[in-house]
């Protein structure tokens, strides 16, 4: 039996809270790049393997929309406007999540101690398990960023990386997803 913080394909669903082009432009510049660069490997990742995928956009008319280099990495997803925080507070989301019978929820995006932390909590709150890919979450600042996962570690949150999520939800090297995949974190 797997121990309950392992990832599994089945009932995981992957997360991206309001990667949008205003908004993106004010995240710490050093992280930036890597960011956007593990927000499309855990798109690929999602899509190849078949897991459902949310996408959110916080106050869309003030934000912008979604960085259109992950808007093509995500495929055609359409994704979900909201003005609270939590992603929780939208009825559309918690329909969509319980619509895929969800269990474990990926969560990537902006901003870490602010949408993301408050999602976290609320599904940690409501029973899901919840990882986080700390390298593909940022905020305006390191500080901020730094508090916002350590708080979701202390509700429960796994806290991880885009290469382990990858390789848990593979979880063996002989398969055609893993050659495909591979090539993505090289």
């Amino acid at each position: 039996m797997a121990h309950p913080m392992r990832l599994t394909r089945e009932g995981s669903t992957l997360v991206v809270l309001d990667v949008q082009e205003r908004l993106f432009a004010a995240m710490d510049a050093e992280h930036r790049e890597e960011v956007v660069g593990n927000l499309k490997v855990l798109a690929a990742a999602a899509r190849r393997l078949g897991l459902p995928i949310l996408v959110t956009e916080q106050y869309p008319k003030g934000l912008g929309h979604t960085l259109p280099e992950l808007r093509e990495a995500l495929g055609s997803v359409e994704p979900l406007e909201k003005v609270a925080f939590s992603c929780c507070d939208a009825e559309e989301f918690t329909a969509r999540l319980k619509a895929v019978k969800t269990k474990q929820v990926i969560l990537a995006g902006i901003e870490a101690h602010v949408c993301v932390l408050l999602t976290g909590l609320d599904l940690l709150a409501t029973g899901y398990s919840v990882h986080v890919a700390a390298d593909a979450v940022t905020s305006r600042t390191q500080g901020n960023w730094r508090i916002g996962v350590d708080q979701l570690r202390q509700a429960g949150a796994v806290i991880t990386t885009t290469e382990s999520i990858l390789f848990q939800l593979l979880g063996k090297a002989d398969t055609d997803d893993f050659r495909a995949l591979a090539k993505l974190i090289k």
